[in-house]
């Protein structure tokens, strides 16, 4: 009976071998499927784990645009994808204001062109903000290709990122590797990143918002320091704009002051680039951004570029000062061409930081009031203790002299007694006129030189047939004495005149500056020139005039036409 066992045990395809295997190879199939499901589940844990680090680690940038960075790349980790983009939805809704990505080099980027705007595919998913999975891009009826030099992209996946339910913008992710397939797995991580992304944007923004308003603070408390110490108007003023610039990332930023009964605008100070070509400018009040928001009294933004500066950007202008007491003046910043255009949230504290401007004003002006009254209090005192007392002490003193005179015989010291009453009569006179002069406001009011000039330019225009430009630089209002702005305004006046009549001129320009120590009248024309027998009265007079200041007139015609005229005269010596 063994014998016969070991036969069976040995024998070849016997039924008894067969039930052996059977169990074998059941066990094998369990084995390979349990193996299979432990793959499975080790990858979704590794799966897991990387969406988790990935979740965790956008969730760590405070910074937006380091954060935006963290999520493309993270979703291009997760799903395996060799390209990966952020597209961030302008203000419009409708297309695309930033564009991050990976995969891509610089060299790459540089010879595609300009980033999409958000057309084709990218479009799809801005008006139709669902997850969106294609096996090959080009069979979608959005797709219109691609721009020469961009690289190969089948294989597509894109998923909205929203913010507190408003859609931010979409991940782009294309061409699996290894030549799969974006799967369902590969949409629901993605969707679940997106999900964190939205989070970690917002937070992005939060502390954005309150870095900003720490900035916005801390600059109106060195303003209000500034203030407080007793710095200057132009001082001031020159510190907001500044720190308007540096918080806004403007590339320029503009002071214009409105100029008393001409409806014009003078650049009294600029910041940044092109400031050297617009400082002293005078500009009209219609057709800018400056002169609309003085009259709405509210702010004006303007995504184009400002015919001011057409190398610059996106640009607002903000109301110095509102409510009863009026718009003193405009704060006009400008960035740079390509950048975005100010949203609200930049607008409204810089509103309030442009108060602070009209704060400044408001203290100079109060200060230089209550300076100017405690010089005329003083005069008044001045005058009122002369006359009070030193003048009835000398009235009393002649009297006493003169009833003295008539006791005393001898004849020159009578004489010399009544010259000294005399004296004393004269002397009486001439403090009285000193009072006099003391009790007279000259000076306190008027209208000044920048004002009296850019009338003149504008009532030139209808006979010039144009209106000049006009540019103006320095204290010309404080540091220009009354009767040299008299001469100034006549020469101006008669300039214009002989462009008009002489020139046939199609544009003119007038600068009128002052360092202080000089005054620089010149008016330039591009008309037919001075000929050289012609009439130059109109030039005689005005270099008398010079002459009478201890300036002088000077003037050329180049040989391209036109003709410059330079008016200078000392003014510190006036």
């Amino acid at each position: 009976m063994s014998r016969v066992r070991g036969c069976r045990g040995v024998r070849v395809g016997s039924p008894e071998e067969a039930r052996v295997r059977l169990p074998q190879l059941r066990l094998d199939e369990l084995l390979e499927e349990l193996q299979a499901r432990l793959d499975a589940a080790r990858g979704t844990r590794d799966r897991v784990h990387s969406l988790l680090e990935a979740v965790l680690s956008v969730g760590r940038e405070l910074d937006l645009e380091q954060a935006l960075f963290s999520i493309v790349e993270a979703a291009a980790a997760l799903v395996d994808a060799e390209y990966a983009a952020l597209g961030v939805i302008g203000p419009d809704g409708r297309r695309l204001s930033a564009f991050h990505t990976i995969g891509v080099s610089a060299e790459q980027i540089a010879r595609i062109g300009p980033y999409p705007e958000g057309h084709g595919i990218l479009g799809e998913l801005i008006h139709h903000p669902e997850p969106l999975r294609l096996a090959k891009i080009s069979d979608h009826p959005a797709s219109y290709g691609f721009p020469p030099h961009h690289p190969p992209m089948n294989t597509f996946l894109g998923v909205p990122i929203r913010v507190r339910e408003q859609v931010f913008g979409n991940l782009y992710l294309t061409e699996k590797r290894g030549g799969a397939q974006f799967d369902e797995e590969d949409v629901s991580v993605t969707a679940t990143l997106a999900v964190a992304a939205g989070v970690a944007i917002d937070n992005a923004r939060l502390y954005a918002e309150s870095r900003l308003r720490e900035r916005w603070l801390g600059a109106n408390t060195e303003i209000t320091h500034r203030l407080m110490s007793g710095g200057g108007q132009s001082e001031v003023l020159g510190l907001i704009a500044e720190r308007a610039r540096d918080i806004t990332g403007s590339a320029l930023a503009v002071v214009a002051m409105p100029m008393e009964d001409t409806g014009s605008f003078t650049v009294e100070l600029a910041l940044g680039r092109e400031a050297d070509a617009l400082r002293g400018l005078v500009l009209p009040a219609e057709g800018g951004p400056i002169g609309a928001a003085f009259t709405r009294g509210a702010a004006v933004t303007s995504a184009e570029r400002l015919s001011l500066v057409p190398s610059l950007g996106p640009s607002v202008a903000v109301p110095v000062g509102t409510g009863a007491d009026g718009v003193r003046g405009v704060l006009l910043l400008v960035r740079e061409a390509g950048r975005v255009a100010f949203t609200d949230k930049e607008i409204e504290p810089l509103q309030v930081f442009a108060a602070q401007a009209a704060i400044a004003m408001e203290l100079a002006e109060r200060r230089r009031d209550a300076e100017e009254i405690a010089v005329l209090k003083d005069r008044d005192r001045i005058a009122r203790d002369l006359h009070d007392l030193a003048i009835q002490r000398l009235f009393a003193t002649g009297m006493t002299l003169q009833s003295a005179g008539r006791f005393i015989e001898h004849s020159e010291a009578s004489e010399r007694v009544l010259r000294a009453v005399d004296d004393l009569d004269e002397t009486i006179k001439l403090i009285r006129s000193t009072i006099f002069g003391l009790q007279t406001r000259e000076g306190t009011t008027g209208t000044g030189l920048r004002a009296r000039a850019v009338r003149v330019a504008g009532e030139a225009a209808v006979a010039l047939g144009f209106a000049p430009g006009f540019r103006m630089e320095g204290l010309i209002d404080t540091d220009v004495p009354k009767e040299v702005a008299d001469h100034v305004v006549a020469v101006l006046s008669e300039a214009l005149t002989n462009v008009a009549r002489h020139a046939r001129a199609t544009g003119a320009e007038v600068s009128l500056a002052t360092d202080g120590r000089e005054l620089v009248l010149t008016v330039r024309d591009d008309g037919v020139g001075i000929p050289a027998q012609g009439r130059r009265s109109g030039l005689r007079n005005m270099a008398e005039r010079a002459r009478e200041l201890g300036g002088r007139l000077e003037w050329e015609c180049p040989d391209g036409g036109g003709t410059t005229l330079v008016w200078r005269v000392p003014v510190s010596a006036a």
